[in-house]
């Protein structure tokens, strides 16, 4: 069965860190894309951070550069998220993804992706 499945998340206080994991199963994740998205109340999703298969580029999103850091460990077919520094508009439902095959990181985080994760809040609040 082809799936990601998400863990971390949770509730943190203003400037405190937070660190997203993702498993994919029945797939080669090495052969893809991935990356992070999130999706704030009222709003439309969006691509936060995404890296290349080969692990060589990454892309962020101007809300999250210098705080988030994307990485991958495709010999264990996972990725993370970690989010320093975080802040209220952080606060959203984030999802992991993989791209279609020969997506770029750039093409993944601004079209989306093929398989994605269940989903895991994140709350910043004090």
């Amino acid at each position: 069965q082809v799936q990601l499945v998400q863990s971390g998340g949770g509730l943190v206080q203003p400037g405190g860190s937070l660190r997203l994991s993702c498993v994919a199963s029945g797939f080669p994740l090495d052969y893809y894309a991935v990356g992070w998205f999130r999706q704030a109340p009222g709003k439309e999703r969006e691509g936060i951070s995404c890296i290349s298969k080969s692990d060589d580029s990454t892309y962020y999103h101007d809300s999250v550069k210098g705080r988030f850091t994307i990485s991958r460990d495709n010999a264990k077919y996972m990725m993370f998220l970690q989010m320093n520094g975080l802040k209220p508009e952080d606060t959203a439902v984030y999802y992991c993804a993989t791209g279609l095959w020969g997506m770029s990181e750039d093409e993944l985080c601004s079209k989306g992706g093929d398989v994605w994760g269940q989903g895991t809040q994140v709350t910043v609040s004090s």
